[in-house]
């Protein structure tokens, strides 16, 4: 069938496959396949923890105090695995925007295979953390049915800026906490392999997410960068609140109403949220994401 002369076809600029090609580059010389990578034969030892202490939920707080090293390990490994399928769930959402935004795009270009490029590195880490979460003997935690429409909402409607901007403040976030995690001894070795993997792949998609943001806002309009901020923000809300899903104190043997009114009120845990996004939240001033509005939902996070 014939494809109509009169329809233009969508075509990348030189800048945005320049930044594309090194990607590619960088991904060619290293990159990892967690099927051989990861060590998945060796039984769980659980005299680990499944992630660093300090940023468990509970740490600092009077119930951390009270709880033997066995239980502070099993909750570890619970959060650990709770945090794995978080991401496993925005990957997902991930996968389906860059599909969509290069949809009519020239399957020639560096940007092009890029974008498909980091779509199989998507596959692969919830592939990963999948198993992680499975090794950790965790099970299949998964966001409230709210925050799965939302997601689904956000998804279907967000695009350009919006949709890159939340893929970075996704994977700042767990970017901050799993360079702790994958250089801490005390963190069951398996999962600090995981760790790795993760935050070398991820360190170019974050890169790639960054300039796109850049190169859409470029071309934005006052009232969508103020819409598309306040988007950003309550999409970060979600996904941060989303991290750890409550029936992890309930599977490390707690008290999970004790764990939760203990873990909302925990000023540690919040700091170190904080801490983690100051590189994001100076990069969304810098392009002119942290509007007012969009503050609330970052201050209700507990990023800034």
């Amino acid at each position: 069938m014939a494809i109509s002369a009169s329809r233009p076809e969508i075509r990348t600029s030189p800048s945005e496959d320049g930044v594309a090609r090194r990607l590619l580059d960088s991904s060619a010389r290293l990159s990892y396949d967690p099927l051989t990578e990861v060590d998945w034969e060796t039984p769980l030892d659980t005299g680990y923890h499944g992630a660093s202490p300090e940023w468990s939920t509970l740490y600092g707080t009077p119930y951390w105090d009270e709880m033997t090293d066995a239980q502070r390990k099993a909750l570890t490994r619970q959060e650990a695995a709770s945090v794995a399928s978080t991401g496993i769930w925005f990957e997902m959402i991930l996968q389906q925007m860059v599909l969509r935004d290069i949809y009519a795009k020239d399957p020639l270009s560096d940007s092009f295979q890029w974008a498909l490029t980091e779509i199989a590195d998507e596959c692969r880490h919830s592939i990963m953390f999948a198993r992680g979460a499975q090794k950790l003997g965790a099970p299949a935690y998964r966001p409230r049915r709210a925050a799965v429409e939302l997601g689904r909402f956000f998804k279907t409607v967000a695009f350009g800026e919006a949709a890159y901007a939340a893929i970075l403040v996704a994977e700042e976030v767990l970017d901050v906490m799993q360079r702790d995690w994958m250089r801490d001894e005390r963190v069951v070795p398996f999962v600090r392999t995981i760790n790795n993997i993760h935050v070398v792949e991820e360190s170019r998609h974050m890169k790639f997410a960054r300039d796109e943001t850049r190169r859409h806002l470029a071309r934005a309009g006052r009232v969508r960068r103020h819409i598309h901020s306040l988007l950003i923000a309550i999409a970060s809300y979600v996904i941060v609140s989303s991290m750890v899903n409550r029936k992890v104190y309930a599977n490390a043997g707690l008290d999970e109403e004790r764990a939760i009114r203990e873990a909302k009120a925990n000023e540690h845990h919040k700091s170190m949220m904080r801490s983690s996004c100051a590189g994001l939240m100076e990069f969304l001033t810098s392009v002119g994401l942290l509007t007012k509005p969009a503050l609330f939902f970052y201050q209700r996070a507990n990023l800034i």
